[in-house]
C-alpha cells in the first residue's frame, strides 16, 4: 500500500523500521515536527524519526500545522492509501482522517481504553502497573478514542524505567503494525470498539510532578524516578536547597525518619520513606553528570539526610 508515516520520536523509529523491513508497503512520505531548539546554545535539532527516514531516502515534510490548507494538499498530491501514526505529537484534522483509503492507523503504548492521552508509558509505571502493553486503532476525531484493531500485552519488570518500556513496546508495536497493514490489505481486520467507561487519560508530565517526596511510600518514589527516566527526571532537593535528580534506584528493606541516610553501601545508599526503604544507585548533581550515588556521598555534599 501506498503509506504516509507520521512520527517524531525514537518510538516511532522502530514503527517505522518495521514498514521499511516488512518491504511490502511503499512509504511514499515521512512526516514529523518541526526541528527544535536544544541544549543551552539552543542548536537547532530534527527528530529522530526525521533523521532516520532521510537516512532511508525517504521524503520528509516538517508543518508547524498539519491541519493547515495547504499541507492538507500534499497529503492529497501523496495519494495514501493509508496513513500510519506513532506518537507524532500534533492531531489530526477530519480531513487527514478520512483521506486514505484504509484510514489512519495509530500504534498507541498501552492496553487501551486504558491511559489514552499523552503518556501512556509514564503513567502506566507511576501507577505501578504489572503489565502495559500496545493497542493498534483505526482513529477517529477523538483522543485515542478510535476501534481497537490488535492488542499486545507486555510485562513491565519491577525496576523497568520509561526508557527501557519504550523500547519495548516499540518492537512489540512495530510487529503488530506490519501484521495489521496485511489483515487491511486481505480484509480481514475484526475492529473492537472502545468502553469509554473504562477510560482513563494522561497527561504531560508536569514540572511539579518531577519533584520526590520521602513522606511517600518507597514504591511511589521508585515508580517515580523510573517513570520520569530518561526525561525529565525525578529530583529530590538537598538541605542546601540544590536539586539532586536520581536516575535509578531499588526498593530495600529498611525503617526511619524519611529522608534519612541509613546506611551507604559499594553500590549506593539506603534512604528512609514513608513507608519501606530505597536505596539510590544513580544519581546526578546540579550542573553535573550523571554518577553513582556512592561517588556523590564521598564528595560530601550531603551527610546523613536528603532533606
Amino acid at each position: 500500500m501506498r503509506t504516509v508515516f507520521m512520527g517524531t520520536p525514537d518510538f516511532a523509529v522502530e514503527i517505522l523500521r518495521g514498514i521499511l523491513e516488512a518491504k511490502k508497503h511503499e512509504v511514499v512520505g515521512v512526516v514529523t515536527q518541526p526541528d527544535k531548539p536544544q541544549g543551552r546554545k539552543g542548536i537547532l535539532t530534527p527528530s529522530p524519526v526525521k533523521v532516520f527516514a532521510l537516512e532511508q531516502g525517504l521524503k520528509v515534510y516538517q508543518p508547524q500545522k498539519v491541519k493547515a490548507d495547504d499541507f492538507v494538499e500534499i497529503l492529497k498530491d501523496l495519494a495514501p492509501e493509508v496513513m500510519v501514526v506513532a506518537a507524532y505529537g500534533q492531531i489530526l484534522s477530519e480531513a487527514i482522517l478520512n483521506l486514505p483509503k484504509y484510514g489512519c492507523i495509530n500504534v498507541h503504548g498501552s492496553l487501551l481504553p486504558k491511559y489514552r492521552g499523552a503518556a501512556p508509558v509514564q503513567y502506566a509505571i507511576l501507577n505501578g502497573d504489572k503489565e502495559t502493553g500496545v493497542t493498534v486503532m483505526q482513529m477517529d476525531k477523538g483522543m485515542d478514542t478510535g476501534d481497537m484493531l490488535s492488542k499486545v500485552v507486555v510485562p513491565i519488570g519491577e525496576d523497568m524505567t520509561t526508557g527501557e518500556l519504550m523500547k519495548k513496546l516499540a518492537q512489540v508495536g512495530s510487529r503488530a503494525l506490519v501484521e495489521m497493514l496485511d489483515k487491511l490489505v486481505n480484509n480481514e481486520v475484526v475492529a473492537e470498539p472502545q468502553k469509554d467507561e473504562e477510560a482513563t487519560y494522561t497527561h504531560l508530565i508536569k514540572r511539579e510532578m518531577e519533584v520526590l517526596d520521602w513522606q511517600e511510600t518507597a514504591a511511589q518514589i521508585h515508580n517515580k524516578i523510573r517513570a520520569l527516566n530518561p526525561a525529565p527526571g525525578a529530583y529530590a532537593i538537598l538541605p542546601n536547597g540544590k536539586h539532586l535528580k536520581i536516575w535509578q534506584s531499588k526498593i530495600v528493606e529498611g525503617i526511619g525518619v524519611p529522608g534519612k541516610i541509613l546506611k551507604v553501601e559499594k553500590d549506593g545508599f539506603v534512604v528512609a520513606c514513608g513507608a519501606g526503604a530505597l536505596k539510590i544507585l544513580q544519581v546526578q548533581p546540579e550542573g553535573k553528570k550523571p554518577m553513582g550515588a556512592k561517588d556523590f556521598l564521598n564528595g560530601g555534599a550531603v551527610k546523613d539526610s536528603l532533606v
